[in-house]
């Protein structure tokens, strides 16, 4: 039985999608079969999806894509239910009823949280959300930058949230918006292996957590 992980913000550039289409090629190299459906009309990850699928080798694993309406999302996961390990699902960025049903269907929510005090209260609206749907998300700090004050008092913040922080933070690197850019995930891009290796063990925390 598949797997289902929404990833949600209601705050656009948080980095919803580069989280999706990285960690599906992680889950896929692992010999995992992967499905990712496009909720969000801005249709990002399809494009993505579309690059990819026009290339010719280097890719790993058994990835698929549909696109679905917000309230189409049951239907489209229960297809992939029995024949598919896990279900990613892209959502607009923004907070209203019609994210309801990807929340409701979810085993998993992924909050991607950019380092920002801005990005954070955006979050709450979010979490308020997967609350009421009886979720308790994990919340990944993304497009971090080591070492400096503004990540230190984010992670801090991280705590006073109704949401499980993620161990593994998402540094500030052009290897993610570089792979995405050719159809790619950093685990297949060449040069990228520090933010290879931050996927990797995100991939890990969640498989951790969903008991996979």
């Amino acid at each position: 039985m598949a797997s289902v992980i929404t990833v949600c913000q209601q705050k656009g550039g948080s980095g919803k999608t580069t989280l999706t289409a990285h960690l599906a090629c992680e889950l896929a190299s692992r010999g995992l079969r992967v499905a990712l459906l496009d909720v969000d009309p801005q249709g990002s990850l399809g494009r993505w999806f579309m690059m990819r699928y026009d290339r010719q080798g280097g890719l790993k694993g058994d990835i698929t894509f549909s696109t679905s309406s917000a309230w189409g999302v049951s239907f489209e996961c229960s297809k992939y239910a029995e024949d598919y390990d896990f279900v990613l699902i892209d959502t607009p960025p923004k907070i209203d009823s019609d994210l309801k049903p990807a929340l409701r269907v979810a085993d998993m929510v992924i909050v991607p949280v950019s380092a920002s005090e801005v990005d954070l209260w955006a979050t709450e609206g979010v979490l308020d959300l997967a609350a009421r749907e009886g979720k308790r998300p994990l919340v990944v700090l993304n497009r971090a930058r080591t070492g400096t004050k503004l990540t230190g008092r984010v992670l801090a913040a991280l705590s006073d949230l109704d949401a499980d922080a993620a161990k593994t933070v998402l540094g500030q690197r052009v290897a993610y918006a570089e792979a995405l850019g050719v159809g790619q995930g950093v685990c297949e891009f060449p040069g990228a292996q520090a933010a290879a290796n931050e996927i990797s063990e995100l991939a890990d925390e969640v498989l951790r957590r969903l008991d996979r």
